[in-house]
């Protein structure tokens, strides 16, 4: 579960990323840039020697991101 908080209470997220596991690279890709609109990509996605797609990003409402795409065999 997610919300919002209420008035006066926000407080700028650190210390965590959120992260979502995906089986196909497509949707990493998808996954990763329609978060990325507007925010800050801090690693591209792209393959790695654990994954077939990885990325991390911070989104434009301030929620830091990885997309993971497990590697497939």
């Amino acid at each position: 579960m997610g919300s919002d908080c209420p008035p006066g209470y926000f407080e700028t997220p650190q210390g965590f990323y959120v992260q979502v596991s995906v089986s196909e690279p497509a949707e990493a890709e998808r996954l990763f840039h329609a978060l990325a609109e507007n925010g800050t990509v801090k690693m591209a996605i792209a393959q790695t020697f654990w994954s077939s797609r990885f990325g991390m990003l911070i989104d434009q409402f301030g929620t830091p991101w990885m997309i993971n795409c497990e590697q497939v065999v």
